[in-house]
């Protein structure tokens, strides 16, 4: 694709450099913002300024959030002797779209992965045992995608959770495995999450 502008050019870049965006929807999207009025562009700008400056993880869940808290973790209707553990924030998104659980949750930030690199150190493990240590839960719903990597990820917490006393469940496995939890449609993920069963070794 050839430029009749390095502005252009570089707008394109700029929007083909997104995940799922190619270089031809970028360039339509570039003709959008050029279409709009100029007050558009800065507002789109603005926000997306005030997004990386502004936003921050929850110290309690890591969870995305504007302050020190989310909203979800700040709300007082939620249940706080429920935590649900999930891989990253599109699969809390996920399960909030349901509108069948009123928990709260724990965001680890990735799953355990040899091949990846990734261990137990890198995820939010000291946080979620601060968090049981506190003595409040009583059940946590392991969230997690049902691939070998989650369930390895599974595994391993259950066995740090093992004698904490807090009681241990994962989804109904009405998600198939080796799939991934935000690609699975909204009716199956909420009678997963509602027909949670006791986690077994």
């Amino acid at each position: 694709m050839t430029f009749s502008s390095k502005l252009i050019e570089k707008a394109v870049e700029a929007f083909a450099s997104l995940p799922g965006i190619g270089r031809k929807t970028a360039f339509r999207l570039v003709l959008h913002m050029l279409k709009q009025d100029k007050s558009y562009t800065e507002q789109f700008t603005t926000a997306l300024r005030d997004l990386r400056e502004g936003i921050r993880d929850c110290n309690i869940c890591h969870n995305l959030a504007d302050t020190d808290t989310c909203q979800i973790c700040a709300d007082p209707q939620r249940d706080r002797s429920l935590v649900c553990i999930v891989e990253n924030i599109r699969d809390l998104m996920a399960i909030e779209d349901t509108g069948q659980y009123r928990g709260l949750y724990h965001v680890l930030g990735g799953i355990i992965s040899p091949i990846d690199g990734i261990g137990p150190a890198d995820l939010n493990l000291d946080s979620l045992a601060d968090r049981v240590s506190e003595g409040e839960l009583k059940e946590i719903i392991m969230a997690i995608s049902p691939t070998i990597e989650g369930e390895t990820t599974v595994y391993y917490l259950s066995k740090k959770l093992q004698g904490s006393g807090v009681r241990i469940s994962t989804i109904a496995r009405g998600v198939s495995f080796g799939g991934d939890l935000e690609y699975t449609d909204e009716l199956t993920l909420a009678r997963s999450i509602v027909a949670r069963i006791p986690y077994k070794e």
